[in-house]
């Protein structure tokens, strides 16, 4: 009995160990891409958050602004505005919030102009430098404001360009040491529309790029260690299948890749003051474009860590006589590099003046905050707002 009980304290502390052991290894490979401003990389609106996060190659929409907006030129309506509002975080804070404007204007029949206005806030911190202070609150907060230019170089094919002002106010004291950044950047996008033929059917083929947030780093003082803002390359195939009359289906998928430079790991036995002089000579002191093209291959663990830098989604749409969609969809991020891998789901509806789209996160991983994310959208065609009036 003794013998039996010893064996059974031995495995369950080789379990305990081993246990301890995968948690230390995970901790140790636990090793995400770090950019500044990343509410930049929160999907605003309600359509594509329902499909897990697709948009560079869906059906063009008012809100491409952020996907692609190089579909504008193959949109229906001549223009049209949405508004977006996403809770963010909502299961650890109540006052963190997403709000993002976006909307376009076609020119003709073959080019188009957009803009956007993003607006997260942190909500209301408090803030004491000391137990006799009484301190203060602030509402910190990221703001970005663009315009992009469209232009359909052929039936089949269009390319845009945007222009992005970033602002990032997270203090509270403006002094040397503390002040708000700002950057520039640009978007590079393509996206490709045919028709194919599969069996009986006229299929519509949907192939997207775009490179966002090509710009400066940002710097908030203090320092000369300016950080990279999230450069981002994105790509994107869709298929929207057409069931009947009134009936159709859209199969979407999205892989992304942040261009930025893989932070250095301190290696085992490395002096403190070694390790910080490599982090600045290989990372704060690395311009932005040198970043694009060392993110492909800086990785401390060789290729096969450069392919987990890189998040994928899946999505699909049921649309019934282009008035009520149904979403489902999967996003996918590798586990040491931030682990987000969450279901989502939406639906929509919509009228000849406005649309109304909602979509909401089902997180997979435990403890996830972005679970039970809820997303709105709210776009209005302009259009039909033109004909309500005309028909007076």
């Amino acid at each position: 009995m003794k013998h039996g009980i010893r064996y059974i304290l031995l495995a369950a502390f080789a379990m305990l160990s081993a246990y301890a052991s995968a948690q230390d290894y995970k901790k140790e490979m636990f090793n995400p891409v770090k950019t500044s401003v990343t509410s930049q990389t929160i999907a605003p609106d309600a359509r594509a958050a329902g499909m897990g996060d697709v948009g560079a190659a869906t059906d063009p929409d008012v809100v491409s602004q952020y996907w692609n907006p190089a579909k504008y030129p193959f949109t229906i309506s001549r223009a049209g505005v949405a508004l977006n509002y996403t809770p963010w975080l909502r299961s650890l804070v109540n006052d963190i919030d997403l709000a993002y404007l976006a909307g376009y204007y076609r020119i003709g029949d073959y080019s188009a102009v957009s803009a956007s206005l993003r607006y997260f806030s942190l909500g209301e911190v408090f803030t004491s430098t000391n137990e006799s202070d009484d301190g203060m609150t602030i509402n910190p907060y990221e703001m970005s404001l663009d315009v992009a230019y469209s232009l359909m170089l052929s039936e089949k094919f269009s390319i845009a360009a945007a222009v992005r002002w970033i602002y990032s106010d997270l203090t509270y004291n403006y002094t040397d040491d503390t002040s708000p950044g700002s950057a520039f950047a640009v978007d590079l996008a393509a996206y490709y529309q045919n028709y194919i033929n599969i069996g009986q059917r006229e299929c519509q083929l949907g192939l997207g790029l775009n490179i966002s947030n090509i710009g400066s780093k940002i710097t908030f003082g203090g320092d000369d260690r300016a950080e990279f803002i999230p450069t981002n390359m994105r790509l994107g195939a869709s298929l929207m299948i057409p069931l009947d009359e009134y009936n159709r289906l859209t199969i979407a998928a999205d892989a992304n890749k942040l261009l930025v430079p893989t932070y250095p790991k301190q290696e085992e036995g490395e002096d403190t003051q070694d390790y910080e002089d490599r982090v600045q000579r290989d990372y704060y002191d690395v311009s932005s474009i040198s970043g694009i093209f060392k993110s492909f291959s800086d990785a401390p663990g060789g290729f096969k860590e450069e392919l987990k830098e890189v998040q994928w989604s899946i999505g699909a749409e049921y649309t019934y006589n282009d008035k009520f969609t149904l979403r489902a969809g999967y996003h996918n991020e590798a586990e040491s590099k931030g682990n987000r891998k969450y279901f989502t789901v939406g639906a929509g509806f919509k009228m000849n003046v406005f649309s109304l789209d909602a979509g909401y996160v089902i997180a997979t991983a435990k403890s996830n905050p972005l679970d039970q994310t809820l997303r709105f959208t709210l776009a209005f065609d302009m259009d039909g707002i033109k004909d309500i009036f005309k028909r007076r």
